[in-house]
């Protein structure tokens, strides 16, 4: 019974079907009918033009934002325990050839306004210090935590008095939009760039970086051919992303893990960590607790001392979910 990652989730078989009606002779790279689709697929989903590329992994996805952003010599206010610092192995740098991250403070992972202005504040401008050309906010947080849309808003507004693009790492966006009941638009409001999640949401191999100035676009798409990641077979990965966004299987996917989740959330009472808003779930757990659950079959990340993490999936078995639900409950 496994709560390790929604990494770990089964593709919807929906994804797969998608990805095997696209197994015909297509022209290749991202030429075929599905990579051209996903402009328009994307600009009604955000009400708004856009223009989206698909790529492997979520750190290509980001990273290539980033990199399409902030030049070489810049650098990116990020959260001290963002994706981007603590989980990408130098890559933000290496796709930008250089830019730093500057990290600032926040409680569950959040960035609120002051934090990034005493950022901006603390750097002086002149030529011997990184100046940041970006903001890069994760909606949902690394703690599962959900921006508000004002919240958004205000960040938003932050960075375009400082002069500073926006990105948004989306890797739980669809947890996000869910738990908000709001329209993805407004979950991200104020983004020059997002990297829409796909893979723990029921995809298998594709991301998207959104683009809501479509006039970087070609800019990115020359990175992405720099970096590797123009697939040559990409109409794979442009079916996967169809197929979630099309019908809304993207937001019901993420209605069910964030619903496991919750019941979760109920049993843990007052072991929460942090507040349950997508589909992890912090607790304070002994290691005699721990390991406890372990020998009744559950699997688990130790999240650093007497504590855990459990994420859902948008496939979690309610079966597992309630019987790990009643194990946490009688500890």
């Amino acid at each position: 019974m496994q709560f390790l990652s929604d990494n770990a989730a089964a593709v919807h078989p929906r994804v797969w079907q998608a990805m095997r009606n696209a197994d015909a002779p297509q022209p290749p790279y991202d030429n075929d009918a599905l990579s051209h689709g996903l402009d328009a697929a994307f600009s009604e989903l955000f009400e708004r033009p856009c223009a989206v590329l698909w790529a492997a992994t979520g750190t290509a996805a980001n990273c290539l934002a980033l990199a399409t952003l902030v030049p070489p010599h810049g650098g990116v206010i990020c959260h001290r325990e963002a994706h981007i610092e603590t989980d990408e192995c130098g890559a933000p740098g290496f796709y930008t050839h250089g830019a730093k991250l500057i990290l600032a403070e926040g409680e569950g992972a959040l960035l609120a306004p002051a934090a990034v202005t005493a950022a901006i504040g603390a750097i002086r401008r002149d030529v011997h210090q990184v100046q940041p050309h970006a903001l890069s906010l994760t909606q949902a947080s690394e703690y599962g935590r959900v921006y508000r849309p004002g919240e958004m808003a205000e960040l938003g507004g932050v960075a375009r008095e400082h002069g500073l693009k926006l990105h948004v790492d989306g890797a739980r966006f669809a947890n996000a939009v869910a738990f908000l009941e709001c329209t993805p638009w407004e979950a991200c409001q104020g983004a020059d760039t997002l990297a829409f999640g796909c893979i723990k949401n029921g995809g298998m191999s594709a991301e998207a970086l959104v683009l809501f100035d479509p006039e970087l676009a070609d800019l990115a798409r020359l990175r992405r051919k720099r970096a590797g990641h123009l697939q040559s077979k990409g109409r794979f990965l442009a079916a996967q992303l169809l197929a979630l966004v099309e019908d809304g299987l993207w937001l019901d996917n993420a209605r069910a893990a964030n619903a496991a989740a919750r019941e979760l959330a109920r049993a843990a009472a007052g072991r929460l960590l942090h507040p349950v808003e997508a589909n992890e779930v912090f607790l304070a757990l002994s290691a005699d607790e721990r390991a406890a659950l372990r020998a009744q079959g559950f699997a688990f990340y130790d999240w650093g001392e007497d504590a855990a993490r459990l994420v859902t999936a948008w496939n979690a078995d309610p079966g597992h979910v309630h019987s790990l639900a009643e194990a946490i409950g009688k500890l």
